[in-house]
């Protein structure tokens, strides 16, 4: 997974950066099912501890089809990230076309109780071999 290209964005110090992957041993093209995995890094350049209170993805597949969606924390946790400190998790997302696209953004507070957005890098889903990439 981590050979994969890595999409990046950086909001009041704290950067995100996306490395996806597919997954052709989850994926069934002639059921019109692909699925990717992707390894999410938070590290916080700030100077003070953030806590990841909740989660927005927009989902877009080959088609235009918008899915967005919204949960508190990811994968079950609300980490806090202290200065100079990373969080990693990883997850995944079907999509029912080979190609497609995810974007979003983190929900944070500081330490001093201020909500922020932190953006969630643009990123592309491709079967390996399809030449389309966001920039």
């Amino acid at each position: 997974m981590h050979d994969a290209r890595a999409y990046e964005a950086e909001t009041d110090g704290i950067v995100v950066r996306v490395r996806p992957s597919y997954l052709a041993g989850q994926s069934d093209p002639e059921g019109g099912r692909w699925v990717w995995a992707y390894q999410v890094e938070i590290v916080n350049l700030s100077g003070v501890p953030v806590q990841l209170v909740a989660r927005r993805w927009v989902i877009t597949d080959a088609l235009g089809h918008v899915e967005e969606v919204r949960g508190a924390g990811v994968v079950g946790e609300q980490p806090t990230i202290q200065p100079g400190d990373s969080y990693s998790y990883a997850s995944g997302c079907p999509l029912g076309t080979a190609s497609g696209s995810m974007m979003g953004g983190y929900s944070m507070t500081d330490d001093a109780g201020r909500m922020f957005e932190v953006a969630i890098p643009a990123f592309s889903l491709d079967v390996p071999g399809d030449r389309r990439v966001l920039n």
